[in-house]
């Protein structure tokens, strides 16, 4: 039985967000039930995103919205409020919210008072202040933003088939990735895959009539499966004629073309920003104590640093790794980590608030895998190094073990063994980002080019 009846915040909805919230509802689910506890979830979305198979929702073998967990089926007994915390001030006990409510009201954000609070609001794309980069620059890390490229790179193919401009046709069919992290090498992989195969559907764009040019500023790739296999990929991929340029830095992509830092200038129309993250805003708008990358600092047992009843984990927490040989090292921000700490981090609140002792987080890096495309990958796991297709089929395994509920994983299990018996689907449904816009042309106005403000959808 907890001490005291208990408001518990949790900002963020993310692999953290969801998987704390979860286990709280278990692990309170008497005191839920008494009205001695209750659990609020903020977060801008009303799913949270299994972000590693975007790269495949991309590339058409996953349905979108099997990518997604509907945060208000998981989480019945918490109140999940769709909005952003803008501020934290711990010391009151208290966060600023702003929700889809008070933007309509124009009353401004609200304050959310709190006993207990998890911050996890995770990650946003690091950018740089490149010319053309907010302009023509596309994101990877939503399913929205997996979807929409997908929907662009057809659309190119589309454009390249029909012009009769030489010089549209090659910026149309030239597709550069910023970035050599997991995101950007199974995008890349993922998307040449289909687009190779789409161009048997069109009578005059052949695959060697494409340009993939991927741009990573150090000397590897995949730093996380090891430097051998890191050789290994850099390998497969110009194999497959794609244009790896190690050591090198997008300098520019104004009026659509990229200009790289060995000098090297691209006509292109899709330019793919993929280059890491940077802690959440409000971890800067808050009174928690930061270190030198933006994080929170934390202890072993996630907890904040000299603030009680303040944790963290994930992308927005800098917590000891116990099982490092090098003293001070931290746990790399990735799944792995992350869905574990979300376990312990809801055990030591209920342990907290019911006056038990903590459980520190210690977890061993098991390993990586990583998609190259159909039937091809790299893993570098518990020492072992594998490629190709028995890499590509462990990270299929992996993920659809740790994708969240049974619904997802039978969902995921059938779409890839119907993609296994039929053809791929090579359609672009473009439209779906403007869907106003042939009625408000039918109507006599003027199709607005910005999209819905709201384009979440619900859960």
């Amino acid at each position: 039985m907890v001490k005291e009846r208990a408001r518990i915040l949790v900002v963020g909805g993310g692999y953290v967000g969801m998987y704390t919230a979860l286990r709280l509802q278990r692990k309170l689910k008497r005191e839920l039930g008494r009205g001695e506890a209750e659990i609020t979830v903020v977060t801008p979305d009303p799913y949270m995103t299994y972000q590693p198979f975007l790269p495949e929702a991309a590339a058409g073998a996953i349905s979108p919205r099997h990518v997604v967990v509907p945060l208000r089926r998981v989480l019945g007994r918490c109140h999940v409020v769709i909005g952003e915390a803008t501020a934290v001030e711990h010391a009151e006990r208290t966060a600023t919210v702003t929700t889809l409510a008070t933007e309509e009201e124009g009353t401004g954000g609200r304050r959310v008072a709190y006993d207990e609070l998890v911050l996890a609001p995770g990650s946003v794309s690091r950018t740089l202040p490149i010319p053309g980069l907010a302009d023509h620059g596309i994101g990877f890390r939503t399913v929205e933003e997996a979807i929409g490229l997908r929907n662009h790179v057809l659309e190119q193919l589309d454009i390249a088939s029909s012009t009769r401009d030489p010089a549209l046709r090659d910026a149309a069919l030239t597709f550069v990735f910023v970035g050599g992290g997991y995101a950007g090498v199974e995008a890349l992989g993922e998307l040449e895959d289909m687009a190779r195969y789409a161009t048997r559907y069109y009578h005059n764009v052949r695959p060697e009539d494409m340009r993939w040019i991927l741009v990573e500023a150090s000397d590897r790739i995949l730093p996380e499966v090891g430097e051998d296999m890191g050789r290994y990929t850099v390998t497969e991929l110009r194999r497959r004629n794609i244009d790896v340029r190690l050591g090198t830095r997008l300098e520019s992509c104004a009026d659509r073309v990229a200009v790289l830092s060995d000098g090297s200038r691209f006509p292109t129309r899709t330019v793919v920003w993929t280059a890491g993250v940077r802690p959440h805003p409000v971890l800067a708008a808050s009174d928690l104590p930061l270190d030198g990358r933006g994080r929170l600092k934390c202890t072993a047992e996630l907890a904040v640093e000299g603030a009680p009843h303040a944790w963290a984990a994930g992308d927005a927490a800098a917590v000891p790794d116990v099982t490092a040989a090098e003293p001070g090292r931290e746990c790399a921000a990735n799944a792995q980590h992350a869905l574990r700490q979300a376990r312990v981090l809801g055990d030591n609140i209920a342990h907290s608030l019911r006056g038990e002792p903590l459980e520190t987080y210690a977890h061993a890096y098991a390993g990586s895998v990583a998609s190259l495309g159909l039937h091809k990958g790299v893993a570098q796991v518990y020492g072992r190094r594998l490629k190709g297709y028995p890499a590509w089929f462990m990270h299929r395994t992996y993920h659809l073990s740790r994708v969240p509920t049974f619904n997802r994983k039978a969902r995921v299990a059938a779409e890839w063994t119907l993609a296994g018996l039929f053809k791929r689907e090579i359609v672009s449904l473009g439209s779906l980002e403007h869907p106003r816009a042939e009625f408000e042309l039918a109507a006599g106005g003027k199709p607005s080019q910005d999209p819905p403000r709201n384009p979440k959808g619900s859960s």
